[in-house]
């Protein structure tokens, strides 16, 4: 509702008689005026009747065989036209977010998601709702989730490992809406020429690892002390596709997501084993209302869609 003040104070004043006394005053009379609302004159009589009544004041007066807006009557409808206008502009973009028409959506993920999950993402949403305009920013998780928890993000495609004994991620999403994509399983890189069964990573314990990024350092960590033994790791880069190049050269073995290895091909020289079950979760990150803004429901919709067919969980 707006309100109208006048000195003898402020008169509460709703849509529906902004309307009325506008299309009075474009039209110069009630009947007129009331069939271009849809309403019958007796009800639009009636209105201002009761709005007169609560005002204490006319707002429509008796002129001949006609009506006229007395003082009052013009000063609502001087303003009637200004307000409407801004209600029907409001109207109108919420009614593009509701049916999808407009929107915007901050979206964030992790390097093997920008190669692999985005990409058909952004394509699908451009198809389908070219109104939504969305914004996407690379980061590995934490940075990603903080993102979501400080209001700067929407959507964090991140990554959980489930065996994570302190259970670091669900710490840091504690509050936040988690909803999980697709599993990722975990391979052991090694030379070609080098005869393993990554399925006992015992057996690698004399080997020289190269480790990943922070959260892929610790889950290779955590394997390797399940399995007994703690890894030697001689380098780290956070670059799955120099992983990849250093294992060709023989520089040692490495654990990768096979997201990874679906985003940069596994080089020449290099073999990918299965392990024994090791796997990571990829999850969308989002705060808990998230799925009440059409836009946002609609991207997380599309992307529940794009879980790769061979790492469904």
């Amino acid at each position: 509702m707006t309100l109208v003040t006048t000195s003898a104070g402020a008169f509460e004043l709703d849509s529906q008689t902004l309307r009325i006394v506008h299309a009075v005053a474009t039209y110069g009379s009630i009947t007129r005026a009331a069939a271009a609302l849809g309403y019958s004159q007796p009800a639009v009589s009636q209105h201002l009747r009761r709005v007169e009544t609560r005002m204490g004041m006319p707002l429509v007066t008796r002129v001949g065989r006609g009506i006229a807006l007395t003082d009052a009557g013009e000063v609502v409808a001087r303003h009637a036209g200004v307000v409407l206008s801004a209600l029907d502009s409001a109207s109108g973009e919420l009614s593009e977010l509701s049916g999808l028409r407009a929107g915007r959506v901050r979206l964030s993920g992790f390097p093997s998601a920008s190669s692999t999950v985005v990409p058909s993402l952004l394509r699908t949403m451009a198809d389908q709702h070219p109104g939504i305009e969305i914004g996407y920013v690379e980061a590995e998780p934490p940075e990603s989730i903080a993102a979501v928890r400080d209001g700067s993000c929407d959507v964090a495609i991140a990554f959980a490992y489930p065996t994570d004994p302190a259970d670091a991620f669900g710490r840091l999403t504690e509050g936040l809406a988690v909803t999980t994509l697709f599993r990722d399983d975990i391979l052991v890189l090694t030379p070609s020429d080098l005869e393993v069964d990554a399925t006992s990573l015992g057996s690698l314990h004399d080997s020289t690892w190269i480790a990943g990024c922070p959260q892929c350092r610790g889950h290779l960590l955590d394997t390797c002390a399940r399995a007994g033994f703690a890894p030697s790791i001689g380098y780290e880069t956070d670059n799955a596709v120099a992983v990849m190049s250093m294992v060709a050269a023989g520089l040692g073995i490495a654990m990768l997501p096979a997201l990874a290895t679906t985003a940069s091909p596994v080089p020449a020289g290099v073999t990918a084993h299965p392990t024994a079950g090791e796997h990571r979760l990829v999850v969308a990150v989002t705060r808990p209302d998230a799925r009440a803004l059409p836009a946002v429901d609609a991207l997380l919709t599309a992307l529940t869609a794009e879980r790769p067919a061979d790492r469904a969980a």
